[in-house]
């Protein structure tokens, strides 16, 4: 297979207007950086964290813990709400999308829980979430 020298020009030609481009991007960037370092926010490395622990925590609550998920902090997490709040409790996301839905086991079915039960689990599960994701992050 022969390549032809218009097809290595023409390779050589966009390759090194990737570079200038590239090149020109870094010097904007390094201009906006000194232009803007009086208007900068800095946070310590402690608020950094905890931001992300949130971050992961709030994913684990709006969209592991209803799942059939085999993640073992949200597995850990169930454990522990089981334990405090009974191993009769079942999570579900309908399919309207309001959300987690916090049922209960009974002798006569299953029952969503009541907003004051529901909103104190929810509290709990916030607590229990955040706790063990900073638990587990390095």
């Amino acid at each position: 297979m022969t390549v032809s020298p218009f097809l290595v020009k023409n390779v050589m030609r966009t390759y090194d207007q990737q570079q200038e481009t590239g090149r020109r991007i870094a010097r904007f960037k390094k201009y906006m950086d000194c232009a803007g370092m009086g208007d900068s926010v800095s946070i310590s490395r402690e608020a950094k964290r905890r931001q992300l622990v949130e971050k992961v925590a709030r994913e684990i609550v709006d969209n592991l813990i209803g799942s059939e998920s085999s993640n073992p902090v949200v597995q850990d997490i169930k454990r522990q709400l089981a334990r405090e709040f009974g191993n009769d409790l079942v999570f579900r996301y309908p399919s309207d999308g309001n959300g987690l839905q916090i049922l209960k086991r009974t002798d006569i079915g299953v029952a969503e829980l009541t907003n004051g039960q529901k909103d104190a689990f929810m509290q709990r599960l916030w607590e229990v979430a955040v706790t063990r994701v900073d638990e587990t992050m390095l």
